[in-house]
């Protein structure tokens, strides 16, 4: 029987992998998903997760470097994805537009299609695990 150490480093081994393989089968070429790098992406989700963050809380949740987080809100601003509105001072808030939830949603329907193949049958299951990412996630963007 593997420790638990070993246990939770396949289960972040097993994480990545996943990620990269449902991410290989993302439906990007579709007429209604617009193409992001991976950066982008990253900015994406924190800018939905948490819609009017600052830019400088995007950064924190992400763990990536302030300068990679502007560039990427620029490119996301140019794309339509996001809306950056001014807040009390110099701040600025972040939002995603609705073609960012038109966007959103069309991969959301990609990755059902993909997973209900394999694990339709078994939602409990799905539900459990989802549920517990989510926690993962929550620490890990705290």
């Amino acid at each position: 029987m593997p420790s638990d150490d070993a246990v939770l480093a396949d289960l972040a081994d097993l994480i990545l992998n996943v990620g990269r393989l449902v991410r290989a089968r993302t439906p990007e070429d579709a007429p209604h998903v617009v193409p992001m790098t991976e950066t982008e992406r990253q900015v994406m989700r924190v800018v939905d997760l948490y819609p009017g963050a600052a830019p400088s809380e995007i950064a924190r949740r992400t763990r990536l470097q302030r300068t990679n987080v502007s560039t990427a809100l620029r490119a996301l601003e140019s794309k339509g994805m996001i809306l950056r509105t001014a807040t009390a001072g110099r701040g600025v808030a972040v939002h995603p537009t609705e073609l960012a939830e038109t966007n959103l949603q069309v991969l959301r329907e990609g990755w059902t299609r993909e997973l209900a193949g394999v694990l339709g049958d078994d939602i409990e299951a799905a539900r459990q695990c989802a549920d517990l990412l989510s926690r993962l996630e929550r620490h890990l963007t705290s």
